[in-house]
């Protein structure tokens, strides 16, 4: 496929941005059954936050044209392709993964409306209503918002000066494939639809994977990718289900049992490499300690914020505390990665624990310096703000990743014990 000819021809609008309810992250849809099951009824909102301000996507982005774009997403429902696929095809191991009643509701859906405006050179882009309809918004977004940014960075240049920027990205992504080929146990999986610099290069990308690392690439997060591919949908849960199970507490007592809750409906329903702890949303240490036994079971743990070795060292620990053989467990390294810390992180860990990695942005939007810096990545999330009236908060073993009123913020840290805590540079 000619990308640089597809981009040129956008401005016939041949390409919507999202083209399918399944072009989305794995474990939104895990984590939407979960939800449906347990919280169908509990209302959400979501709301965009674009952690680098410098970018003022206000005033980069067309408002009438990001309307038509999130109004195409609403049209949007389950083809029966879609459908047999998820309803028919085996996940992890599991057929059937999906329940016939989640499935019934998913090929009904629609969308619910959104909320626009401008403010301060930003969009604010809200969604409200029933949490298992409004959590599919978060990954549709941010591919809208992501996407429109590069078409309009594009937009000005020529057929040939596309052809060449897109060259020049594509060998930077094969030099990094090349870089990882090759090394002995090495298992990752593409993790960068939500900040991607299109669909049509998430999917090139995600071909070049596959061709060039063979058997050690795992899979992709995007189910519409895997789908067309035929490759392994990959995903778990996420900060979402903590971050919404601690703000509709009761009490301090409730709060700090929220983030267990969540795992134990979640243990109810999974088994196998689909029981993997991310235990970062309030502190991975804390969070550690104070996790009953039957946690130390599970087959892994995700390391998604903070310094990734120390987050690897203190699970290793943890297991070896709790008398679980760490070469048996697998840790999964998924924030902000590249091909050299790739690499750094399986020659520390891949003879102490199994590894594996998820590689997002720098795999699917490292665009930088190739259009000066008009192209580079930024940090921007879709985040659920609030849940029953009340604000979610969000610590992180990384406090520039924190999120949520500064009075939540503080009675959070008290009751989930965090201390001091070292802030690392957020650039995707």
């Amino acid at each position: 496929m000619d990308i640089a000819t597809r981009v040129w021809n956008h401005k016939w609008k041949i390409d919507p941005i999202v083209r399918s309810l399944i072009d989305t992250d794995f474990y939104k849809l895990l984590m939407c059954q979960s939800v449906f099951r347990n919280h169908p009824t509990t209302q959400v909102t979501f709301s965009l936050i674009n952690r680098t301000k410098s970018i003022r996507l206000a005033e980069l982005i067309d408002e009438g044209e990001l309307r038509e774009q999130l109004d195409h997403i609403r049209s949007l429902s389950l083809t029966r392709g879609e459908s047999t696929w998820l309803r028919g095809n085996t996940f992890y191991g599991k057929r059937q993964m999906f329940r016939p009643d989640f499935m019934e509701w998913f090929e009904g859906l629609r969308l619910p409306p959104y909320h626009l405006e401008k403010r301060d050179g930003q969009y604010e882009l809200t969604f409200e209503g029933a949490w298992p309809e409004v959590m599919l918004w978060e990954i549709p977004a941010l591919a809208v918002l992501m996407e429109l940014r590069s078409r309009a960075v594009l937009n000005d240049m020529g057929r040939f000066e596309l052809q060449v920027l897109y060259a020049r990205a594509m060998t930077r992504t094969w030099e990094k494939v090349e870089r990882l080929r090759g090394t002995q146990g090495l298992r990752i999986a593409d993790f960068g639809t939500r900040r991607r610099h299109s669909f049509l290069w998430q999917d090139w990308c995600v071909q070049a994977m596959l061709e060039g690392m063979g058997t050690s690439f795992a899979g992709t997060s995007n189910c519409l990718i895997a789908k067309n591919r035929d490759l392994e949908a990959i995903g778990t849960n996420a900060h979402e289900l903590p971050m919404v199970y601690a703000a509709l507490a009761d009490s301090d007592a409730e709060l700090a049992e929220a983030p267990y809750k969540v795992l134990a409906d979640w243990h109810d329903e999974h088994e196998g490499n689909l029981r993997i702890i991310l235990p970062d949303t309030y502190g991975t240490e804390g969070f550690l300690e104070r996790a009953p036994d039957w946690l130390a079971g599970w087959t892994g743990i995700r390391i998604d914020s903070g310094d990734p070795a120390t987050g690897a060292e203190t699970a290793i620990r943890w297991w070896q505390d709790r008398g679980e053989d760490p070469r048996e467990k697998l840790v999964i390294f998924s924030d902000g990665l590249d091909a050299e810390k790739i690499l750094e992180l399986h020659a520390r860990f891949s003879d102490r624990v199994k590894v594996s990695f998820g590689w997002g942005t720098m795999l699917t939007n490292d665009f930088k310096g190739l259009a000066g810096d008009a192209l580079a990545p930024f940090s921007l999330v879709c985040k659920a703000v609030a849940a029953e009236g009340r604000p979610t908060v969000k610590l992180s073993d990384n406090p520039e990743k924190a999120m949520g009123p500064a009075d939540e913020i503080a009675r959070y840290k008290r009751v989930f014990d965090v201390g001091p805590q070292s802030p690392i540079p957020v650039t995707v």
